[in-house]
């Protein structure tokens, strides 16, 4: 049913005619305001509606493209906001939420855990002998912290592939790219803990991540 509203408002929105509804009242401002597109916003709600099983992702490649339809859709909305239309900055944002959909993946496999559910390509797991169930009882054998290096090192080469454009991305696009610092954050912490997923210091926030974000901003880098 929220899916179903979701679709429908995204609908109205475009017609002029938003629901009463706080959220979908500043979304029907925003688009106004920006001229947003469309496909992004109904990308989003699909993607999410093809994943309700909450199955895990048979593939890097699925976990990929569920990145792609939702964490690259808000980028490219937030970049129509900020006024970019350039093409580098499209696959710069292609490849950072791509980045953002794996991190996110890896960083929630304990609390999926503790609710029973695995969500890690399945490809990968079978490839070093790792069962759910080993995910489940948080097993931190060298086959699972395998595991997770294959992951991690996909989302790795995205943020690399994002960084290769960076001459040609104008500089006014890179505030929609600062969430890269909370990415190599999070990839260098899970590199010194050698891949174990269920370390607790991967829990812990870094206090310095605000000084990061001020730094790289400064810098005009992301």
């Amino acid at each position: 049913m929220r899916i179903q509203f979701w679709k429908k408002t995204v609908e109205d929105i475009y017609c002029d005619k938003p629901p009463h509804q706080p959220v979908a009242i500043e979304l029907w401002k925003a688009v106004k305001r920006h001229n947003l597109t469309k496909r992004w916003l109904m990308k989003i709600v699909d993607e999410r509606e093809k994943n309700l099983d909450d199955k895990a992702y048979r593939n890097i490649k699925e976990l990929e493209n569920y990145a792609e339809n939702t964490q690259s859709s808000l980028l490219y909305l937030t970049l129509e906001i900020l006024g970019i239309k350039d093409i580098h900055a499209d696959h710069a944002a292609s490849h950072i939420g791509k980045a953002q959909g794996i991190v996110t993946c890896l960083r929630a496999t304990p609390y999926h855990g503790s609710r029973r559910k695995v969500f890690l390509p399945m490809d990968i797991c079978m490839l070093h002998g790792v069962s759910q169930e080993d995910l489940l009882r948080r097993n931190r054998d060298k086959n699972v912290r395998d595991v997770i290096y294959d992951i991690a090192s996909q989302a790795h080469l995205h943020l690399k592939h994002a960084r290769s454009f960076h001459k040609s991305v104008p500089v006014k696009a890179f505030p929609a790219f600062l969430q890269t610092v909370s990415l190599e954050d999070f990839l260098k912490k899970i590199r010194r803990v050698d891949f174990d997923i269920f370390h607790p210091s991967l829990q812990q926030k870094n206090t310095l991540l605000p000084l990061y974000l001020y730094i790289q901003s400064w810098r005009k880098i992301y």
